[in-house]
């Protein structure tokens, strides 16, 4: 089954959110890594000369200055690819950004397997483990673009350290006109009382085709996007185990670390019910996006399958 939505560029509308911003925050910082162009933070620069840095493939230096930057009153916003920005520079983020809880918000595009044709190694798959073991920090991953235009502003007017992931490709977009987000607080896109099915990032619009396939099949599945992974909104969590007796964890991430293993700590310690996870078990090799989520998985069969395994589990 493949989604009929419209696609829409979530990079893209980071770069054209941010630079609607420019004027209704004066304290916003921009900063680069070489990767302007792709992140779409090239709009702001242009515009923008005055507050926008770039530090070429120094992402080390780069969070670093957004420390200072944040530390001086700044709103720095800090993007280049997931892999580069989580990775290279982690100690920076432990040390100079998470244990003085600076106002840095580091937003990465390119994250997970929909980088595609870039290859294994700028595949970030653990960009969610790394910055949610960090403590103070918040970790959004948008379902879409419209999304991620009210996920970017939620971001500068919250203070402390942010996390938001966005992705290479465009990505179905599930949010209609009159969508608003809410920071920390899961969003049911679907109801169901036989099997939840919390998802994450573009897994959502994945979950809610899985939600039509097992519904074919008379199996009433609730969709929840879990964008904020941390904090995570356990009170949804709990409360779909508890309706549902069973749960499936879709995310575009590594398997350990991510959404999959947050959810079940939580439900191992509140609320035990079977849990199954789809996500990426290893890295994967350069192709087209949707072909490589087909090859690992990701696909509304694999979590309706999942969600199957799950309910027969119950009890």
């Amino acid at each position: 089954m493949v989604s009929k939505r419209p696609n829409a560029s979530t990079r893209e509308t980071y770069g054209k959110t941010l630079l609607e911003m420019a004027g209704e925050f004066p304290d916003i910082v921009v900063l680069g890594g070489d990767l302007n162009v792709s992140v779409f933070t090239h709009l702001w620069r242009d515009k923008h000369p005055d507050r926008f840095f770039d530090f070429g493939p120094a992402e080390q230096n780069l969070v670093g200055v957004s420390a200072g930057l944040a530390a001086s009153g700044k709103i720095p916003f800090v993007s280049t690819f997931a892999v580069f920005g989580t990775g290279r520079p982690f100690d920076q983020l432990r040390v100079l950004v998470a244990q003085p809880h600076l106002n840095v918000k580091l937003v990465c595009t390119h994250a997970g397997l929909l980088t595609g044709e870039d290859g294994m190694s700028a595949q970030g798959i653990e960009d969610l483990a790394l910055t949610c073991s960090l403590p103070g920090f918040t970790v959004v991953s948008p379902a879409d673009s419209p999304e991620t235009a009210q996920v970017i502003r939620a971001a500068a007017v919250t203070p402390g350290p942010f996390y938001v992931r966005l992705s290479r490709a465009a990505t179905p977009v599930v949010h209609g006109p009159g969508y608003r987000f809410n920071l920390g607080c899961a969003e049911t896109m679907r109801d169901g009382s036989d099997v939840a099915i919390l998802a994450t990032g573009v897994m959502v619009s994945v979950s809610l085709d899985a939600a039509e396939l097992l519904a074919q099949q008379g199996i009433n599945a609730r969709v929840i996007n879990v964008h904020t992974l941390k904090p995570l909104d356990e009170e949804a969590v709990v409360s779909a185990a508890r309706d549902a007796g069973a749960v499936v964890t879709a995310e575009e991430h590594y398997i350990h670390g991510g959404l999959g293993s947050i959810v079940s700590q939580v439900l191992g310690q509140k609320r035990p019910v079977p849990v199954e996870m789809v996500a990426l078990e290893g890295y994967a090799e350069s192709a087209p996006a949707q072909e490589l989520m087909v090859k690992y998985g990701l696909t509304p069969q694999r979590v309706a399958d999942a969600a199957q395994r799950a309910i027969k589990r119950k009890g």
